[in-house]
């Protein structure tokens, strides 16, 4: 099954909900990063999150940008998804390995640490929303739902998970952000926390074989589902030789001279996708 998204609501337009399967995404990332194991399901965490908060940018180029910086040994990770459910992302230690939590689950919290959570909205306007939140937890999930309550005061539920095979590879990847509008009454809110409140794992419902569309069925069926729209999702990086020449050009004149004096070509490396761009000493010159 592809990759995608689904986006819908749920009593009378009281709540909105996302969901989404990444597998082949968080695969693709993993695959480009030769990411461990941890790193594998930090990177995939928050790149899911990363799509489900694209589609609900307005604009056709509208980007988000979620980063995490933290005192663990992962050091950082930046995701960035645009509108149309495509998403880039990288781990600043991509091969990091720490001891799993005593369940045997992958210690993500425990590889990101202490730290904040930015997210960036670019709409086009002149300066972009940035908000920042402390990290509350490291587990990706709960500190974005910390983030919805506190920086754009929307109470949501965020469900990510990603779950490996034995030889590393993405078994399963995927979640759901359920938010809950003005107009919910204080009884629905109570019947849907303990109906997720019900749910061991989000990696367990994708497991079993449900679709984005079974699970928020699962969660939100009581209430009245409507399933509005459905969006491919995919790992997909927009760097060019064009995009690269226009960062090197930005290092400014003298630092250019220097380079050039030295008679080397050089390498720039996108972050994102791990693709080479050599400009040689004649190309600097130009």
């Amino acid at each position: 099954m592809s990759d995608y998204i689904i986006r819908a609501i749920a009593a009378d337009g009281g709540i909105r909900a996302f969901a989404a399967t990444t597998k082949e995404t968080v695969e693709m990332a993993r695959s480009i990063h030769n990411t461990s194991p941890v790193a594998s399901a930090a990177l995939g965490r928050l790149m899911t999150a990363g799509l489900m908060m694209g589609t609900m940018l307005k604009g056709e180029d509208d980007l988000i940008t979620l980063q995490i910086k933290g005192d663990g040994p992962i050091g950082g990770i930046v995701v960035t998804a645009d509108s149309h459910a495509n998403v880039k992302g990288y781990v600043h230690e991509p091969t990091v390995l720490i001891h799993a939590k005593p369940n045997g689950k992958l210690d993500v919290s425990g590889a990101i640490g202490h730290g904040e959570l930015t997210v960036i909205r670019d709409t086009g306007m002149k300066e972009p929303y940035i908000g920042h939140t402390n990290l509350v937890s490291g587990e990706i999930a709960e500190d974005l739902t910390y983030y919805f309550a506190t920086s754009e005061q929307v109470p949501s539920a965020v469900a990510l998970g990603v779950l490996l095979e034995k030889t590393n590879h993405i078994r399963q990847a995927g979640g759901f952000i359920i938010q809950l509008l003005p107009k919910c009454s204080d009884e629905l809110i109570d019947a849907l926390e303990k109906k997720i409140a019900s749910i061991t794992s989000i990696t367990s419902l994708l497991d079993s074989g449900m679709s984005p569309e079974q699970i928020l069925e699962y969660v939100l069926g009581d209430f009245g589902l409507e399933v509005l729209e459905k969006v491919p999702a995919q790992f997909s990086c927009n760097c060019s030789r064009e995009r690269v020449e226009k960062a090197v050009i930005s290092m400014g004149k003298k630092e250019l001279v220097n380079i050039i004096e030295e008679g080397e070509p050089i390498e720039v490396n996108c972050h994102f996708c791990e693709k080479h761009y050599v400009f040689t000493p004649d190309e600097l010159k130009n």
